[in-house]
């Protein structure tokens, strides 16, 4: 689909240079000398290689759609990640570049989002959040009763997250799986 060059948003994936990029941040600059235009931060997909381009309103780019299918974790062998489509029960075979960091927050049966484009997968989204136990926790320092003070905590997989000092080994918590950000106790 071909939209102006202005109309890019943070998300969209443009074919660009013969490329599909994944636009990170955008700016309009008014300059005092000149046109205006939009300033955007490009994320190769494929590669994850950055791309700072201007774009002007009468530039004309292609906007591409992915087709998203969710599948379900099965099992992983070294750096290679096994998922099943939930309806046709057929098995793709991904490596550990296409999720990336959080591809430590993979469990046995988790249902996550996979993006392709003309047939072949470009990544792999997991869900927000995930319910994770703490295995580890630092003793609380007396006195340190401030509503924004944190420690840290070793979860089961082997992250270090920042804990309120009220959260104790053996807990269950949610972690938003993007940054690794302690959210709240999980509801049992």
């Amino acid at each position: 689909m071909k939209i102006n060059g202005n109309a890019i948003r943070p998300g969209n994936i443009i074919e660009h240079q013969g490329r599909l990029w994944r636009a990170v941040k955008t700016q309009h600059v008014k300059p005092g000398k000149g046109g205006a235009f939009l300033q955007v931060e490009l994320k190769d997909i494929r590669d994850g290689t950055k791309l700072n381009e201007r774009f002007r309103s009468a530039d004309i780019v292609d906007r591409v759609r992915l087709d998203e299918h969710e599948y379900q974790f099965l099992f992983s062998a070294g750096d290679d990640y096994t998922f099943m489509d939930s309806n046709t029960f057929e098995q793709l075979t991904l490596n550990s570049d296409m999720i990336g960091e959080p591809a430590v927050y993979l469990t046995e049966g988790m249902v996550v989002t996979v993006e392709s484009y003309e047939g072949s997968p470009i990544s792999v989204t997991l869900p927000e959040t995930v319910v994770c136990l703490i295995v580890e926790a630092d003793a609380v320092v007396k006195g340190q009763t401030a509503s924004s003070s944190y420690k840290p905590a070793v979860l089961e997989n082997g992250v270090r997250v920042m804990v309120p000092p009220h959260v104790g080994s053996g807990t269950k918590i949610v972690v938003r799986t993007a940054d690794n950000e302690y959210m709240e106790r999980a509801k049992d």
